[in-house]
């Protein structure tokens, strides 16, 4: 009788699955329990309860809910604090028109995975060298990362009043340094770097002048800005006899 062999549960060349859940699990639960600071931030600001949660059920994108109640706790107009959080959001169509083809979900199951298309499930799927990991990296980071944003913005938001004055514990900078945590090893290029340092320029020295939330409007004019040097360098260095284009 033939001795038959265990096939590991993973496609040729790829990470067991073990591995891919085991770094999906550590993602979801390392940034699902900053959604306490958002809650308590977020009930801080004068939102209720009820609409701490409905942010956090139906939006959820870290950097956008905490720009919104960041600008609201400022005293921004409602307006000009959603639009800030809406272009902030915009990344994710991004994300998704490439996870669209990494993933290549059944159609009825795309508008539920829409939700969970954000910085970390992107991250996590994208870095598996197989669809069946990029799969699994997806289902997981954004299970975890969900039930726990959402649970621990309840538990932020009730614990907000036991608090007392939410500025003195400084949990307003909770959310961006989560997010730059998250961002910073991701700038590799000094496109990127560059990019990233004209939008804190931007964002940082326009918050005394203008209402809040249009600094962050501005700040977006950064990667355009960038772009646009770039491309006049380049057709510079091309013109320059004597020196080939790079």
């Amino acid at each position: 009788m033939r001795e038959q062999t265990a096939v590991p549960d993973t496609d040729a060349g790829g990470k067991p699955d073990a591995a891919v859940v085991r770094d999906a699990l550590g993602v979801g639960v390392a940034v699902g329990l900053s959604g306490f600071a958002f809650g308590v931030t977020s009930a801080g600001s004068g939102l209720t309860l009820l609409q701490t949660c409905a942010l956090s059920l139906l939006v959820f994108t870290g950097a956008s809910q905490f720009a919104l109640v960041g600008a609201l706790a400022a005293g921004g107009n409602p307006l000009t604090a959603a639009a800030g959080a809406f272009f902030l959001g915009v990344r994710n169509a991004f994300y998704g028109l490439r996870l669209s083809q990494l993933l290549a979900l059944p159609r009825v199951v795309r508008p539920f995975a829409a939700q969970w298309v954000i910085d970390e499930t992107t991250a996590v799927a994208l870095a598996q060298p197989t669809r069946r990991g990029a799969r699994i990296g997806f289902a997981v980071t954004g299970v975890t990362l969900y039930v726990l944003w959402n649970l621990t913005t309840l538990l932020g938001a009730l614990g907000a009043e036991a608090l007392g004055d939410t500025d003195a514990w400084g949990l307003d900078a909770a959310g961006p340094a989560v997010f730059l945590a998250l961002l910073a090893p991701m700038l590799k290029t000094t496109t990127e770097r560059a990019t990233a340092a004209l939008a804190v320029v931007l964002g940082l020295g326009l918050l005394p002048v203008l209402p809040a939330g249009v600094p962050v409007l501005v700040a977006a004019l950064a990667a355009p800005a960038v772009l646009w040097a770039r491309g006049r360098r380049s057709g510079n260095s091309a013109g320059t006899p004597g020196e080939e284009p790079r």
